[in-house]
């Protein structure tokens, strides 16, 4: 039994992946393997099988391209203009993930041409993914403020130093070392390890890993890694 009277729409899912590789961050893109746009620079995509709720979609997309499952990935919001694609009408709700570049760089599918891009050097996108990209940005940004979000992207040990390059990659600005470095080791989100990073200094910076299980209690509380003038206005 259908409704009757009624036009059938496609639904895709386009996942926003992004990683940081300790100096920038990368956005991970394939090239169009059919047409219209073939070749061109896209978001990974596809269409949501009849079997599929959106959020299983999402998670089969992500782990054909990258071998990935159980990683973060959180629903965007949907785009919807009628003409978006010239082919038919396609309705296609974006997902945002975050992924430690380093740790599955072999796992990315070479059938799709997979490349990352920093995202300050972003190639011609193809029908409004550009505006995907931008909006994933702008609530990322927001989100990360008051939330240890971008811990995702950390490799398994890091410093602090490039904990703090990178929310200052994110939000292009220079934050104050001894505020930021209070702040975070007053969260208890951290484990100091016995080892240093010695790869830029004689005196090396302590490594620190993720406490997995305060991580997971207190992923949704406010923290306030940054000075709210560096949060931008009006997103929610």
């Amino acid at each position: 039994m259908k409704y009757s009277n009624q036009t059938r729409l496609l639904v895709a899912v386009d996942c926003i992946i992004f990683g940081f590789d300790g100096t920038d961050y990368k956005l991970l893109l394939i090239q169009r393997g059919f047409a219209p746009e073939r070749e061109k620079w896209s978001l990974m995509g596809g269409f949501v099988q009849p079997e599929e709720s959106l959020d299983e979609a999402a998670e089969r997309i992500l782990k054909q391209l990258t071998g990935l499952h159980e990683v973060y990935m959180e629903e965007m919001q949907a785009f919807s203009q009628p003409d978006r694609d010239p082919i038919e009408r396609v309705i296609a709700v974006a997902y945002v993930a975050l992924i430690d570049i380093e740790k599955y760089q072999t796992q990315i599918n070479d059938d799709f041409h997979a490349r990352w891009y920093s995202i300050k050097e972003l190639p011609n996108l193809i029908f409004d993914h550009k505006k995907m990209v931008e909006i994933a940005l702008t609530k990322l940004r927001y989100k990360a403020a008051f939330h240890p979000i971008l811990f995702e992207l950390l490799p398994e040990k890091f410093t602090l130093p490039q904990l703090q390059a990178m929310y200052e990659g994110l939000y292009d600005t220079k934050i104050d070392k001894r505020n930021f470095t209070r702040k975070v080791l007053s969260t208890k989100l951290l484990k100091k390890e016995n080892e240093k990073d010695k790869s830029s200094s004689k005196k090396g910076a302590f490594y620190y890993s993720l406490d997995e299980d305060h991580y997971k209690e207190n992923f949704t509380n406010i923290h306030n890694f940054i000075p709210r003038n560096e949060i931008p206005a009006g997103v929610e």
